[in-house]
């Protein structure tokens, strides 16, 4: 693919959704880009705005946090495997309230809570922070919510 349409194609795919650089990256090999051009388009991505990995860190955060109900060890994990720097993550995480952070995990917990069928009080506990720790939520914020819920 000639440096010029991949460019235009991978600014088309930036403008439709918000993307990292390591994902663009990955598309231009994808697309067959010689090695050499895909620094440069890059750059033009970044210097153009289509593409910052500091925006795209903070709506990925805000999105699973507020709509998948996510942990930060999740999104941590998520995003690293994307190649975002540990900095804009911690960045990013600035941005979520710690009493909202609390609240989703103690509405997390009451809403499986409800769904259990568990009757023996530690199994079911053990359940309870099984799930939320699944969902990416620290053992610590875990704990303080469930003595809030009261179990």
């Amino acid at each position: 693919m000639e440096m010029d349409d991949a460019k235009e194609r991978a600014a088309r795919l930036c403008s439709q959704s918000e993307q990292c650089s390591a994902g663009i990256r990955n598309k231009l090999r994808q697309w067959q880009v010689p090695e050499k051009d895909v620094e440069p388009i890059l750059t033009y991505l970044k210097q153009e705005q289509f593409l910052d990995d500091r925006r795209y860190c903070r709506f990925f955060v805000k999105d699973k946090f507020r709509l998948n109900r996510w942990g930060k060890i999740k999104i941590r994990h998520m995003l690293i495997v994307k190649g975002i720097p540990e900095e804009l993550i911690e960045e990013a995480f600035e941005e979520i309230p710690e009493e909202a952070y609390m609240d989703t995990c103690l509405n997390l917990l009451k809403t499986r809570s409800r769904s259990l069928k568990e009757t023996n009080p530690l199994s079911r506990k053990a359940k309870l922070i099984r799930f939320t720790a699944q969902r990416g939520f620290e053992t610590e914020v875990i704990y303080k919510a469930m003595e809030r819920m009261g179990d």
